[in-house]
């Protein structure tokens, strides 16, 4: 295979993915900080809001971590009165995590994070959906060809 000539770093599909990132983490920030959650927080009640109840590996594996990292942002979460955590009587080994009545509110009060990034990138709805699409589409084709080595 032909190696390819090197890009300028602008030109970079992972810089221009990891400016974005950053960029809309710095547009986030102010209305987190509001809200008293970090940005990792907000995914991890994201997840909840989405069903009702999860295990701690299961909102590792939606939100592409290790059960490693989300344990301490659970523990974080029910200090705060957001999570609760509790075992699950089938299997001890697993801690069922589900948001507290103050963990769903935050859902409603939370839309000002789409919203702010909508009016901030002058993009439609519609726009971002596709950009989202078209980036797990890559996400996925990479992490497929990561599980074949």
């Amino acid at each position: 295979m032909a190696r390819q000539p090197t890009l300028p770093l602008d030109e970079q599909l992972c810089f221009g993915l990891y400016g974005a990132s950053m960029a809309i983490g710095r547009l986030y920030k102010p209305m987190l900080d509001r809200l008293g959650i970090t940005y990792p927080q907000y995914l991890v009640l994201h997840a909840l809001w989405e069903t009702q109840e999860l295990t701690v590996g299961a909102i590792a594996d939606r939100l592409l971590l290790d059960s490693s990292t989300i344990t301490p942002l659970v523990k974080r979460l029910e200090a705060a009165g957001l999570v609760e955590r509790t075992r699950s009587r089938s299997d001890e080994r697993q801690v069922l995590v589900r948001a507290t009545e103050e963990g769903r509110d935050l859902k409603d009060r939370s839309a000002c994070l789409g919203e702010a990034l909508l009016s901030a990138s002058g993009l439609t709805l519609e726009r971002v959906r596709d950009l989202t699409q078209e980036v797990r589409a890559l996400r996925d084709a990479l992490t497929a060809a990561l599980r074949e080595r």
